[in-house]
C-alpha cells in the first residue's frame, strides 16, 4: 500500500527548492540541474518526491489523487464530487452547481485553464527528470525503477488531458516559453494513447516490488499494474463503443495487468472477524489511518491538526443519490429489482431497502434510521432518515430521500471546517477485480473461473449470491444492445464504486451520455406520505401513475440535454485557443 504523506514530502520538496511562488513551473532550475544536481539516489529520490506534493496539492492536478488544498475546495477530497456529474447523485447546493451544470449538459466553454484541465507544468517536471537521471551515478536498475515512477506519473496526467479533450499535444521533453511546440497542433488521441501505454509498460517493467514494502510511502510496480488496469480499460472500452480501432490491445492489456495483480500481488478483499460481516465493507471508508490496509493500494493521508479536509460536510449536505442508482442495487436473491420475488417494491421508502444488497444500506442511511449521524446532536439522534431539503436548516437534509452514508462518520463531521482527516482510498483492490472481470467481458472471453475470482469475492464479503457468466438479462436494460453478462459486470461496478468518483468516466467511456439527458428522480413519495415530509421542499412527477421526487424540476438543471456529437469531450478554454489557435476546438463547442 501507497501512503501520501503529503507533510513529509512537502518538506522534502521544500528543503530542496527554497519556499518560492514559482517553483510549480520552473523547478529545478538550470544551475541546480548542471552543477549541483543528479549525482545519487536521494537526488533521484528528492525530485520525485515533489510530483507527489504536486498531485496531492495543486488544483492544477485533481486529476491524480483527486485533493486540493485551493480556497474552493479546502483541502478534501475532489474525486468523490466527480460522482457529482454523473446519475449517481443529485446535489443542489451552490457550491456543487458546476458539477450538476456538466451533468445536465448546460455548461459553457470556459475562459480560463483554471476551471477548463488545461494544465500541462506537471508534464514539464516529468520531463525534466527523463531528461536528466542517467547522470546519477547509481545502477541502472534505481534510475530505471524511479524513471518508471516518473514515466506512471506522467501516463496518468496524460490519461486525464486525453479523457477530457481527446487529442492533445505529445510532449516528451521539457518546453521553455520560446519553445514552437507551444504553439503546435494537436496529436491524434490514438498517438498519444499509445504513448501512454509505453510509458505504463516501462513502469511496470522497471519499478521495484520491493518498494511495497522498503518504500511504502512511494509508487510501485503494483501500483502501476494496478493503473495500467485502470487506464488501458478505460481506452479500450472508449474505442470500443466509440468507433475507433486497437480496442482489444487496451482490452488484453488491462485484463493482463489486473490479472497479474490477482495472482501475484500482496493485496487482498478487507473482511473482518466481525460477526456480520456484511459490515465490512461500509468500514472501509470510515477510517482515520488506512496505513497498512490490505486493500487500499493508494490513499491519501490527513494528518490531524496539520493537513485535513470538509468532505463529510459537503458531500452530505443538499445532495443525495438517485433512484437510478438505488434501483440498480440487486435483492438478496441475486436478482435485479425487475426479476426478483423478494423485491418489495416502493410504495415507502422503508419497503425498498427490504431484502436488497446490503451495501445500498451501507451507502444510504437505511429508512428509519439515524445512520452514520448518530451522536451527532440530539436532534439527529430523534429525527431518523430522510429527511428533505427544506424540512431541517442542517445542511445533513437532503434532496432525494436517499442520505448519503458511504465515507460519513460523525466523529469526523464534528471536528469543523477543514479538521476532518479520515483517511481517503484513492486505488482499491476492489477496481483491479472489476477491472479484470469487465475486460475479460468485454473481450467475450470471461469464464466462471474469471468471475469466481473477481466479482464474486466482492460479493462474499457481503454475502450476496454469486454470478454466473449467464445471467438473466435485467428488463431495465434489455433494449440497449447488450449482452447480460456486461450488464451485470457493469452493475457491479457501479455498486461496488457508488460515491468514489467512477460513474462520470464509466459513463463517457461505455458512450452512454444519454444516461445523464434523463430526469432526476428521487424516492416516490404519494399524496398520503407527505405530511410526514412537511416543510420539505421537493417537487414530484408522475412516472407510470407513480409520483417521484422531480430533484431539479423548475431550476436551470430541469431541461437536461447530452449531445451526443459534442458533450463526449470537454471544451479547450477561449484563452488557450487564443494564444494557440492552432490547437482548434473540440466539435460543437
Amino acid at each position: 500500500m501507497k501512503l501520501i504523506k503529503i507533510q513529509t514530502l512537502i518538506i522534502a520538496a521544500l528543503a530542496l527548492l527554497g519556499c518560492n511562488d514559482d517553483f510549480l513551473e520552473k523547478y529545478p532550475k538550470d544551475s541546480v540541474n548542471e552543477h549541483t544536481f543528479w549525482k545519487t539516489e536521494n537526488d533521484l529520490k528528492v525530485y520525485n518526491n515533489n510530483l507527489y506534493y504536486l498531485a496531492g496539492s495543486s488544483y492544477s492536478y485533481k486529476f491524480m489523487l483527486g485533493f486540493t488544498n485551493s480556497a474552493w475546495h479546502s483541502g478534501y477530497a475532489g474525486m468523490f464530487w466527480e460522482d457529482c456529474l454523473s446519475d449517481n447523485m443529485a446535489p443542489k447546493h451552490s457550491s456543487l452547481d458546476r458539477y450538476a451544470k456538466v451533468a445536465a449538459g448546460i455548461h459553457v466553454v470556459p475562459d480560463g485553464r483554471q476551471q477548463g484541465g488545461w494544465y500541462w507544468d506537471f508534464l514539464r517536471t516529468c520531463n525534466i527528470f527523463l531528461e536528466n537521471y542517467q547522470k546519477a551515478d547509481v545502477s541502472n536498475a534505481i534510475k530505471s525503477a524511479y524513471a518508471g515512477e516518473v514515466r506512471l506519473w506522467r501516463a496518468w496526467f496524460y490519461w486525464d488531458k486525453v479523457k477530457k479533450f481527446g487529442d492533445v499535444p505529445w510532449v516528451s521533453k521539457s518546453l521553455d516559453i520560446d519553445s514552437k511546440e507551444l504553439f503546435g497542433a494537436r496529436d491524434d488521441r490514438s498517438v498519444v494513447m499509445d504513448s501512454v501505454l509505453v510509458d505504463l509498460n516501462y513502469a511496470v517493467d522497471n519499478m521495484s516490488e520491493e518498494w511495497y514494502s522498503e518504500q511504502p510511502d512511494r509508487l510501485n510496480r503494483w501500483t502501476a499494474l494496478a493503473l495500467k488496469a485502470r487506464i488501458c480499460l478505460h481506452e479500450g472500452t472508449f474505442r470500443k463503443y466509440h468507433g475507433l480501432s486497437d480496442a482489444e490491445k487496451f482490452l488484453s492489456a488491462a485484463a493482463e495487468a489486473a490479472e497479474e495483480v490477482i495472482d501475484r500481488g500482496p493485496y487482498v478483499i478487507y473482511q473482518s472477524t466481525d460477526p456480520a460481516p456484511q459490515a465490512d465493507y461500509a468500514s472501509l471508508f470510515t477510517q482515520f489511518d488506512l496505513t497498512g490496509h490490505k486493500e487500499i493500494i493508494l490513499f491519501r493521508k490527513y494528518i490531524t491538526g496539520t493537513l485535513g479536509h470538509r468532505f463529510n460536510g459537503y458531500y452530505s449536505k443538499k445532495n443525495g443519490a438517485t433512484k437510478s442508482l438505488v434501483e440498480d442495487y440487486l435483492c438478496t436473491d441475486g436478482l435485479p429489482v425487475g426479476l426478483s420475488t423478494v423485491y418489495e417494491g416502493d410504495a415507502t421508502i422503508e419497503d425498498e431497502f427490504k431484502n436488497r444488497d446490503p451495501r445500498l444500506g451501507q451507502s444510504v442511511v437505511i429508512p428509519g434510521t439515524v445512520g452514520p449521524f448518530e451522536g451527532l446532536s440530539k436532534w439527529w439522534n430523534t429525527h431518523p432518515q430522510p429527511v428533505l431539503v427544506g424540512q431541517y436548516s442542517s445542511h445533513l437534509s437532503n434532496t432525494t430521500g436517499y442520505q448519503l452514508a458511504k465515507f460519513f462518520k460523525a466523529e469526523n463531521y464534528s471536528k469543523g471546517y477543514g479538521k476532518e482527516d479520515l483517511d481517503a482510498p484513492v486505488i482499491r483492490y476492489a477496481e483491479v477485480l472489476l477491472a479484470f472481470a469487465e475486460a475479460k467481458a468485454e473481450l467475450g472471453t470471461i469464464t466462471q473461473a474469471d468471475l469466481d475470482k473477481s466479482i464474486n469475492v466482492l460479493r462474499d464479503r457481503v454475502a450476496m449470491p454469486h454470478l454466473a457468466v449467464n445471467p438473466p438479462m435485467d428488463p431495465k436494460y434489455a433494449g440497449e444492445g447488450l449482452s447480460s453478462i456486461i450488464v451485470e459486470v457493469r452493475r457491479e461496478r457501479r455498486v461496488e464504486l457508488a460515491f468514489e468518483g467512477y460513474r462520470y468516466d464509466d459513463l463517457m467511456r461505455w458512450k452512454k451520455g444519454s444516461y445523464l439527458a434523463k430526469k432526476v428522480l428521487g424516492m416516490r413519495l404519494e399524496d398520503d406520505q407527505m405530511e410526514r415530509f412537511e416543510g420539505a421542499s421537493v417537487v414530484r412527477t408522475e412516472v407510470e401513475g407513480k409520483k417521484y421526487i422531480d430533484v431539479y424540476e423548475g431550476s436551470a438543471l430541469a431541461d437536461r440535454q447530452f449531445n451526443e456529437a459534442k458533450h463526449y469531450l470537454w471544451p479547450i478554454p477561449l484563452s488557450v485557443i487564443s494564444k494557440n489557435p492552432e490547437l482548434g476546438q473540440n466539435p460543437g463547442w
